[in-house]
């Protein structure tokens, strides 16, 4: 049996109530659990991007890539490993600052993580970081220490490597519809 690696899908859909949820009974069925899921528009107006990170072999990838274009409102669905896209995840963090020495321990770690202050209060602050997965945990363990009250990652967003002209089949799908 091969090894399991981590894919990434970008799947262009029309914006449409309940497909998330057909989008995700696929997964579902397959006993296939999305880590990561990030819904938001596309460059084509009226064309949404889904990006999922999820955990299988490369057959299983594809086969659920094929089964989900297969929905009615999927425009189109691409398969890719982590070596074919440029991605990034943001995080929030609140940690709790009680006096001065904690405050400049914990700007120290945010300087060295290449992270920055967006608010700052008489008690805690709140600290973003962009980057991979792996970024954002090492700087959540780094601050564990100083009492994290609160703590929040995004989803994956991701673009691929390739010139892709997903615009053009975009506007192909928009054109269509408008002619509809």
């Amino acid at each position: 049996m091969k090894e399991k690696q981590r894919f990434t899908l970008s799947i262009f859909t029309e914006n449409v109530v309940g497909l998330t949820n057909r989008i995700s009974i696929i997964f579902t069925r397959r006993k296939l659990n999305i880590e990561s899921l990030t819904t938001s528009a596309s460059e084509i107006e009226h064309v949404h991007r889904f990006t999922i990170v999820f955990y299988t072999t490369p057959e299983q990838a594809e086969k659920v890539a094929k089964q989900i274009e297969k929905q009615i409102d999927v425009v189109r669905c691409y398969v890719y490993e982590d070596s074919e896209i440029i991605y990034q995840e943001i995080a929030l963090y609140k940690v709790a600052v009680d006096n001065l020495t904690d405050s400049d321990a914990v700007e120290e770690i945010v300087r060295k993580n290449h992270a920055r202050i967006l608010a700052a209060k008489a008690d805690f602050i709140v600290i973003e970081k962009t980057g991979h997965k792996e970024d954002t945990h090492a700087l959540y363990e780094a601050l564990k220490p100083f009492g994290l009250m609160q703590f929040g990652r995004s989803g994956r967003i991701a673009l691929s490597k390739e010139r892709q002209e997903i615009s053009s089949l975009l506007a192909e799908f928009d054109q269509e519809d408008a002619i509809v």
